[in-house]
């Protein structure tokens, strides 16, 4: 039974490699990506409610005097 020659299995796996990744390189600067989304400002209606012009206190039940 013969031996497997393996010595040029290194050479083979690592031009795959950097063949593929050429060839992915390539296939991705080709692609046409979108650009960066703008934040439009959109102006939120202010709505004024009666509580936001005054300043009112609300009292814990737990600091009011003993009675």
């Amino acid at each position: 039974m013969p031996q497997l020659d393996t010595s040029t299995w290194f050479i083979t796996i690592v031009s795959m490699i950097i063949t593929l990744f050429i060839v992915f390189q390539l296939k991705i600067s080709k692609h046409n990506f979108p650009k960066d989304p703008e934040s439009k400002y959109t102006k939120s209606p202010t709505i004024t409610t009666p509580w936001e012009k005054k300043w009112t206190k609300i009292y814990s039940p737990l600091s009011l005097p003993l009675q």
